[in-house]
């Protein structure tokens, strides 16, 4: 959705939200942190330096990024919830966080649906199967052929145990019957570093990390 619109949104439930729990003044009166629950460089970190500025400009304080990775995305999102709910700690939701965290890992201390106040939704982000270009996979049907020639021997990365992508992946390698191996990383950008260095082989990633790989031929969609 245009970033004009996203932040006029935001403005309006922040702002809304504060008038009706906690703030006798205008919100907001001291700077506002923005959690990301991943490393810099990825889509979520990529999507809250979009809109932290503007929000910055448009409410004259300054909404602050600050990247808490580890575990999928949940020090982070914990971290937002050991704040104070008083509107100055607000954090990147993700299909991780959110929905795949909290049914496949038993150490979740929260639940989605009873201890966020969703302000707005600021991305949609397709997934894009990437290799690199040494696996000689032109398409997904030969990917398939060699994963099966090779039971585990193709090595495919991920932001992190239990988030999408990492879903995504053993989702794919069970519907086309392959076994992949697994390494999670603390977020999508430093799993795309090793693909495009050739350390693993394949992976599902978002156009927005995979983008400049592709054009430049260093990945092969």
């Amino acid at each position: 959705m245009p970033v004009a619109r996203t932040i006029a949104k935001l403005c309006a439930v922040l702002s809304a939200l504060c008038a009706a729990n906690v703030c006798a003044q205008s919100y907001p009166q001291k700077p506002v942190r923005i959690i990301v629950p991943y490393v810099a460089g990825g889509d979520t970190d990529i999507g809250a330096r979009i809109v932290a500025p503007k929000l910055t400009e448009a409410l004259g304080q300054q909404f602050i990024v600050e990247n808490r990775p580890g575990a999928g995305s949940l020090i982070g999102t914990e971290a937002m919830l050991r704040s104070p709910a008083d509107g100055y700690t607000l954090a990147m939701g993700t299909i991780s966080s959110l929905a795949v965290l909290p049914v496949t890992k038993s150490n979740v201390s929260y639940d989605p649906r009873k201890d966020f106040a969703p302000i707005a939704l600021l991305t949609r982000v397709p997934y894009v199967l990437v290799v690199h270009p040494t696996l000689p996979a032109r398409n997904v049907k030969e990917l398939v052929q060699i994963a099966k020639q090779r039971p585990g021997a193709l090595v495919y990365g991920s932001p992190g145990i239990a988030t999408g992508i990492h879903l995504a992946s053993e989702y794919f390698a069970l519907n086309v019957g392959v076994k992949f191996t697994h390494i999670p990383y603390k977020g999508g950008a430093q799993s795309m570093v090793d693909l495009a260095a050739g350390n693993i082989a394949l992976m599902f990633s978002t156009f927005s990390t995979a983008g400049q790989h592709l054009a430049s031929g260093r990945l092969r969609a």
